[in-house]
């Protein structure tokens, strides 16, 4: 009978080992990334300068930009969004000179129709008077020896004119509704037209000459928010121009009315003013919003976002270089790490965390910066602050983002790092 031999005892020495699990947690990798950041800070902050600058500018611009909406919006619609003006239609003659001749009339009491429609604030009818060998001087003698001076322009108004278009009177006083039905012949200067006269004051009673015929100054207009032209021209009233000049039609409507009943005006005007035939006049009105202003306002802010992506840019640029030479400093502390046992994941993910905690801290301090940036302008110009909380957010996840792209190429450089070849160089 054969004995077997009992198996031999297995040292433990020779057990293979089964590696431990990976004690590198998220909390050392944070504690590694921040350890060398906290020792240098003055290398710190100028790394983190072309962040802040960068993600200031983008939530200023941003910010400066729904504040500002709300200003644009109102200096732009309280003159173009909230004119509109009537006008008869227009046909081609045919000649060679390639005029062309109204077909359509505005009536009489277009003002009177207009204003009762909604959205309308006022309206005026304004005329500009073709009288081409017309003098208008400021004296009743003409000097043969002298050249005549180019005349103003003359125009004929009703008497809400100066609510219409915005105007002021500057000195003096605007024509009224009974100088109008008595066709005096008073006039109101544009305040160009008042210097090339020589009127400068009213309470004198001075007076203008028209062809031969006297008109007194009843006032200067210096401001208008629309029809800048009547600031170079002579004004008389409507009733006047019919008796003095012959004026047969109006020549437009001017309108002053609410922001954002452009469209529907647009519709109903030529209804109430030509109910027979709607398609003799013709109407400029604003949509809705100002265009104007929202063009100004994108090409305001397109600028401004492109200087802040160069400037960020030149931040990620920097927090690349500074990181790039914190690796080039540490390696030899790479190398020791490798030795007892880091990985070359473990290296890299060091160095990403530490240039996305660069970005973050960047991020949030130009965030900051341009919040409170975006609120003291605002205050200072009297404006009502605008900034939304995600616009903010977003700025310092810009901020993260950026540095973890920028931290891409020196974690690799990191990760590359063998043991051998870091402790051979002795850095």
């Amino acid at each position: 009978m054969r004995l077997r031999r009992a198996p031999a005892a297995v040292r433990p020495e020779v057990v293979e080992k089964v590696p431990a699990a990976d004690r590198f947690t998220l909390a050392d990798l944070l504690g590694e990334a921040t350890a060398d950041i906290g020792s240098r800070p003055g290398r710190l902050v100028t790394t983190i300068v072309g962040t802040v600058l960068g993600v200031a500018a983008l939530i200023a611009t941003i910010g400066f930009a729904q504040t500002a909406a709300g200003q644009i919006a109102r200096q732009f619609d309280a003159a173009a969004a909230t004119s509109l003006v009537v006008t008869p239609s227009t046909a081609q003659t045919g000649g060679a000179s390639g005029s062309s001749v109204a077909t359509g009339v505005l009536p009489w009491d277009a003002v009177d129709r207009m204003e009762r429609l909604a959205g309308v604030d006022s309206a005026a009818l304004l005329a500009e008077l073709s009288l081409p060998d017309a003098t208008v001087t400021a004296v009743a003698v003409n000097d043969p020896s002298q050249a005549p001076p180019a005349p103003p322009a003359l125009y004929a108004a009703s008497a809400e004119l100066l609510d219409a278009v915005g105007g002021h009177v500057a000195t003096g006083r605007f024509f009224d509704a009974g100088h109008d039905a008595r066709a005096d012949r008073v006039v109101v200067l544009g305040s160009r037209a008042a210097d090339r006269l020589g009127i400068e004051r009213v309470d004198n009673q001075p007076s203008i000459f028209v062809d031969g015929i006297a008109y007194a100054v009843l006032g200067v207009v210096d401001r208008t928010d629309v029809r800048g032209e009547l600031l170079d021209a002579v004004i008389m009233p409507t009733g006047t121009a019919r008796a003095d000049v012959g004026l047969a039609t109006p020549g437009d409507l001017q309108a002053r009315i609410a922001v954002g009943a452009g469209p529907q005006l647009s519709e109903q005007a030529p209804l109430t003013l030509a109910p027979d035939e709607p398609g003799s006049l013709q109407v400029q009105a604003p949509s809705a919003r100002s265009q104007l202003g929202q063009a100004v306002q994108a090409d305001v802010n397109g600028v401004f976002v492109i200087l802040s992506v160069i400037v960020l840019l030149a931040g990620g640029v920097g927090i690349t270089s500074v990181t790039m030479l914190s690796v080039v400093e540490r390696t030899g502390e790479i190398g020791l790490r490798r030795a007892v046992g880091a990985t070359a994941r473990q290296i890299a993910g060091q160095f990403v965390a530490e240039s996305v905690v660069i970005g973050l801290l960047g991020g949030l301090i130009g965030a900051a910066v341009g919040v409170l940036g975006v609120v003291a302008i605002s205050v200072a110009r009297d404006w009502a602050p605008v900034v939304d909380p995600w616009v903010a957010l977003g700025g310092i996840a810009v901020g993260a983002v950026l540095g973890l792209l920028a931290g891409g190429l020196p974690a690799r450089r990191a990760a590359r790092i063998e043991p051998v070849e870091a402790l051979r160089g002795g850095t």
